[in-house]
């Protein structure tokens, strides 16, 4: 026959069960007298004896008598109790939080077993009352710790939501309401897009954008720059680390972007910089949504759609051997090609604008306005680091000047001189200034035109101006 376990009370000797029994019954008679008061449930929920010190709460929660009290549901005498979850879960509630009319207290809940191990009922104990003043070290801890907590969750969560919409993208060129168009289309769908253009041009923008008019917009927007991290960290970047996967990695392990962007949208910016030899590892993980941490084979499932980015021609890298082919067409599938600054110049007014008004609220400088001779100059300028260049030429002119409004000569020594950047035949450009801002209103009247299906009541709303001034405008010098 096989030995009873000594944790089994009857199979102590006579001396040692009594022992067992006075033990209970000592822990029974000091948890009433430690604790603020105690109750006993049976396995209906009803309460069926409270200690003196529970009395005390009586009054609070309408009874004058134990009497009344005592016999009835625990839930209908003590509002948002738990002891019936315990009665029917079976497991304790040590610590937790009590609120109700009577005030605020530190309770903890055991459930009560028979011989056989059946729940029979429920002890619950009020450890403290008025935990706000006795226990106020604590609380005040863990309120800290909270709004720490809360905090850091906010900022990670702003981190991962896309900062521009299709309104950032301004613009009313033909080439830029195309360019918003196919992105709009893009947004609805959830295939793989492949934003193409210069440095500076917008891509990150219209990345995010298009992440925010998709039905992924709740969910996580996750950006990695290939050209920004060293190639030797690319692959936990993107794949994740497990606990101690190598000497010098974190004990807790760390999350690849891929998996941040579980739900939602990896951006992979400047995607033409990728090594080589992480580019099959890419491929496989996007192929089939799924990704392995370094150190580990475990494999986790995810759902990201992909917009990726690049100034490169990927063809040519493509024909030169460093990327792979069919990364190349798992990534060109919604190919959207973003014009050079160069190419839509109508825009580059409301564009300055919106620069100077950004500028301002960053730096707290006065807001600056262009004059017709600035924006003349500006025109002439070929643009080789797109709008980013032209927010770093706005805010050193409004950096240099106290003027409200910037003139051409304010740029003068900001920008190269007119054909130091250009081929010699671009001198040929350089006309009276007149005659740059007709040609650049023309230019700026037929884009709106175009926009707006020849509307000319849309059309000079888009420009600022009146109607009569747009028909005055297209009449000509008189």
């Amino acid at each position: 026959m096989p030995a009873k376990s000594h944790s089994d009370p009857s199979a102590l000797p006579h001396d040692a069960e009594s022992i067992v029994k006075l033990a209970a019954r000592s822990m029974f008679d000091l948890f009433s007298s430690m604790a603020q008061g105690m109750m006993l449930v049976d396995r209906g929920g009803r309460v069926v004896w409270i200690n003196d010190a529970y009395k005390q709460f009586l009054p609070a929660l309408g009874f004058e008598r134990a009497e009344d009290f005592v016999g009835r549901p625990v839930e209908e005498v003590v509002p948002n109790t738990l002891m019936r979850h315990v009665i029917d879960t079976g497991k304790p509630i040590f610590v937790d939080l009590l609120t109700n009319k009577a005030g605020t207290f530190v309770v903890s809940r055991i459930p009560l077993r028979d011989a056989a191990g059946q729940v029979i009922g429920a002890l619950g104990m009020v450890l403290f009352d008025h935990p706000e003043t006795t226990l106020q070290p604590l609380i005040a801890k863990f309120a800290r710790l909270q709004r720490d907590l809360d905090e850091a969750r906010r900022e990670l969560a702003a981190q991962r939501r896309p900062k521009y919409t299709f309104a950032s993208f301004i613009g009313a060129s033909p080439a830029a309401l195309e360019v918003k168009r196919q992105a709009r289309r893009a947004a609805r769908a959830d295939a793989t897009v492949l934003l193409l253009g210069e440095t500076g041009s917008g891509k990150e923008l219209l990345a995010h954008a298009i992440h925010a008019g998709s039905a992924r917009a709740e969910r996580p927007f996750v950006s990695v720059n290939l050209a920004a991290v060293p190639e030797t960290l690319l692959e936990a970047e993107f794949f994740g680390v497990a606990p101690g996967a190598y000497t010098g990695a974190d004990r807790k392990g760390r999350e690849g972007k891929i998996k941040l962007a579980d739900g939602g949208t990896l951006f992979l910016d400047e995607v033409g910089d990728m090594p080589f030899a992480l580019q099959a590892k890419l491929l496989r993980a996007l192929q089939e949504q799924e990704v392995e941490p370094l150190g580990t084979n475990r494999v986790l499932k995810v759902d990201v759609r992909v917009i990726a980015a690049t100034s490169r021609d990927l063809k040519v890298l493509v024909a030169d051997g460093r990327f792979r082919e069919d990364l190349y067409y798992r990534l060109n599938v919604l190919p959207i090609r973003l014009p050079a600054l160069r190419e839509r110049l109508t825009d580059l007014e409301p564009l300055a604008e919106s620069l100077l008004e950004s500028i301002a609220l960053r730096t707290g400088m006065p807001q600056r306005e262009l004059t017709p001779s600035a924006i003349a100059a500006l025109a002439l300028h070929r643009w080789p680091g797109n709008v980013r260049e032209l927010r770093n030429v706005l805010e050193q002119a409004a950096m240099l000047t106290d003027n409200a409004r910037l003139e051409a000569a304010d740029f003068a020594a900001i920008l190269p001189a007119q054909g130091a950047d250009q081929p010699a035949t671009a001198t040929a450009t350089l006309r009276p200034l007149p005659q740059l801002i007709a040609e650049l209103e023309r230019s700026s009247i037929a884009s709106a035109l175009a926009a707006t299906g020849g509307n000319k009541m849309s059309a000079a709303k888009m420009l600022g101006i009146s109607r009569a001034t747009l028909y005055e405008k297209l009449a000509g010098p008189k």
